[in-house]
């Protein structure tokens, strides 16, 4: 029997307390192989989730993983981030050292173009982050959308959103860049707040989370402390913050976890109160689908796969 090769995986990504949980799940499935990082202005500024990505790769005992720094601003908007729900650092109450390892030379968007182009079919690309660097790296090589293995991002809702009534934060923060994203003629693989508000780091989740070493003290649960968004469900034993981006990494190592049903998908950047709005259609009449869009999880087995993940860190071994 032939054994089956890890899934190469680049993360785009702008940590952020729910990016940083990603990353350690990506370095700890088994089934995942992460071949890069990149960054782009969004929960905090540009340099401060370069430096929170090198961090929480060394902790995860992954300082091999190549980072390269991307976009600062949106393409036409103000910068907008994310501090009142990630802390002023990025990384709520968690507190890492600064990394040894720096930053790759270049921009993200030619990272993204040289490391696709030199492998196609082979890498999926996901976004947890506001779409600035990929609609930058589409728009400079419309190839890219053929030589990725798959697409995911996590952003988008097909119903409310987080950031405004009618928006998520990563497509709020930079609508054209996600409108070029979703009509740049790819499937656009869309893990929402449909599915991402599901998946809560509730009491018992934390506490389960207790008995990994030093990843859980050093990020984990301090992050968790930190983290100012949607913690209230209105019941004690259900509630705690969303993990938006860990879902759509575990979308790609266990694509069983999620439910998705095909969808157009447009996004609104004129609107004076739905700017950033995903606005979706699961049944086009007049245009062809172009994205899968997640809208039920395996909320227990989601849970399992991510402790699992978590447990295969070295840092979890450690007091």
């Amino acid at each position: 029997m032939t054994q089956q090769l890890p899934t190469r995986v680049l993360l785009d990504c702008d940590p952020g307390i729910d990016d940083a949980l990603a990353i350690v799940f990506a370095c700890g499935h088994p089934g995942l192989d992460l071949a890069g990082l990149t960054t782009v202005s969004g929960n905090v500024d540009l340099g401060k989730v370069t430096a929170n990505a090198l961090s929480v790769l060394e902790l995860a005992g992954r300082p091999d993983v190549p980072v390269a720094a991307g976009s600062a601003r949106p393409l036409l908007r103000p910068i907008a981030d994310a501090r009142d729900v990630h802390g002023e650092s990025g990384l709520g109450a968690a507190t890492l050292p600064p990394a040894r390892a720096e930053a790759v030379p270049g921009h993200a968007v030619d990272f993204l173009i040289e490391q696709i182009g030199a492998a196609p079919g082979e890498i999926t690309l996901v976004a947890t982050g506001p779409l600035t660097n990929i609609a930058l790296a589409v728009r400079r090589e419309p190839r890219l959308t053929g030589w990725v293995r798959d697409f995911v991002i996590m952003g988008g809702s097909t119903g409310r959103g987080n950031t405004t009534p009618a928006a998520e934060f990563n497509i709020w923060a930079d609508p054209e860049a996600a409108a070029i994203v979703f009509a740049a003629g790819w499937q656009v693989t869309m893990v929402g707040l449909d599915v991402t508000l599901q998946a809560r780091a509730t009491p018992a989740v934390q506490d389960r989370l207790r008995s990994l070493g030093r990843l859980a003290a050093d990020l984990l649960l301090p992050g968790l402390l930190g983290y100012q968004g949607e913690a209230s469900t209105g019941d004690p034993a259900t509630s705690g913050p969303a993990v938006h981006d860990v879902l759509a990494v575990a979308l790609v190592a266990e694509p069983g976890l999620l439910r998705c049903d095909p969808a157009r998908v447009e996004v609104e950047t004129a609107g004076r109160w739905t700017s950033g709005m995903t606005v979706t259609d699961f049944a086009p009449q007049e245009y062809a689908y172009n994205a899968q869009v997640a809208t039920a999880i395996d909320v227990p087995a989601f849970w399992d796969l991510v402790l699992d993940a978590y447990r295969r860190i070295p840092a979890a071994a450690q007091a």
